[in-house]
């Protein structure tokens, strides 16, 4: 039972978060939803019993997240852009404080509740973390170098972008002078 609530909470927080994404107009709130849609992802992994695919999920594709929101926050400068016109704060605030303690409601009763071992395909002499660690650093490690190469370059393509105009803010310029600049990059 709950397996079932957990799995349709998580399942409506996930399908929420990347519906904001993909609908909002402002790149933080765009980032922010992502990045915890990316963590609400990890939670099915817990659900299942794969914690290393789980703390995975977190660790990498949330970070890379919030590199993209710290690349996002430099290219754009979006916090001159921002204004916030919620119309009832106490009701999101209420809402958001529910939604928080369900989920660590949720991440919690295992922990006090039984301790239920599923029947899954381990390894005797090490656990499942082991298992993936041999077969990744085995069978796939040259996927798993060129997908590392990927990143650094794309991470250094990224500073190296940033780096070009850092000096100009688009907030203390003239409509004028932006349009000028555009067109320099063009």
């Amino acid at each position: 039972m709950f397996e079932i609530v957990a799995f349709y909470l998580f399942a409506f927080l996930t399908i929420t978060m990347f519906s904001i994404t993909i609908f909002t107009n402002n790149a933080l709130y765009a980032l922010s939803t992502l990045a915890a849609g990316m963590i609400f992802i990890s939670a099915f992994f817990f659900l299942l019993d794969a914690q290393f695919l789980g703390a995975v999920q977190i660790v990498v594709y949330t970070g890379a997240v919030m590199a993209l929101y710290a690349f996002g926050m430099m290219f754009f400068d979006s916090l001159s852009t921002v204004e916030e016109h919620i119309k009832n704060p106490r009701l999101v605030f209420l809402l958001s404080g529910i939604i928080a303690l369900l989920i660590v409601i949720i991440f919690v009763s295992p922990v006090i509740g039984e301790n239920v071992q599923a029947n899954l395909p381990v390894h005797e002499q090490w656990g499942n973390t082991q298992d993936v660690g041999v077969v990744l650093f085995t069978k796939y490690l040259i996927p798993f170098e060129i997908a590392a190469i990927m990143l650094l370059v794309a991470m250094i393509g990224g500073i190296i972008l940033a780096g070009k105009k850092m000096d100009l803010s688009y907030s203390e310029l003239s409509e004028d002078e932006i349009e000028n600049l555009e067109k320099e990059e063009l």
